[in-house]
């Protein structure tokens, strides 16, 4: 299998040279992604509706690569503000509860100052159980 990209049709994909995700073999690695709605552009001021939205956001480019949040082994978060960590816990556990994928939380400024939450993942394929 050859080297994938995956676009989710943001302009800045182009215009700063990445691409939201991209698979090698069994591999898939998920740009940081935030909590943006890609088809209204807007994004709420609630950090916890922020994680959702950003586990939907990599939910649509896992799924258009033939991937699930089922084949996650590492997540990164990625919050400006320590305090605003904890009040995301129930989002995690709601999409990582089975799987519990190893991770790491990071205190960093993010680009846009509405943003309050950026996660990346790395997934591999899980072997089929046929």
């Amino acid at each position: 299998m050859t080297r994938r990209q995956i676009s989710s049709g943001s302009k800045f994909e182009s215009e700063i040279g990445y691409s939201r995700a991209i698979v090698d073999g069994d591999w898939i690695w998920v740009s940081g992604t935030t909590g943006f709605n890609y088809d209204t552009m807007t994004i709420s001021a609630d950090v916890a509706e922020q994680a959702d939205q950003t586990f939907r956001n990599i939910s649509a480019a896992m799924e258009r690569a033939g991937f699930s949040l089922q084949d996650v082994v590492r997540v990164t978060y990625i919050l400006p503000d320590a305090g605003d960590f904890e009040p995301c816990w129930p989002v995690f556990r709601k999409y990582f509860s089975e799987m519990r994928p190893a991770a790491t939380a990071l205190i960093a400024n993010l680009i846009d100052p509405r943003m309050k939450i950026e996660i990346e993942v790395t997934g591999k394929r899980r072997a089929s159980l046929a």
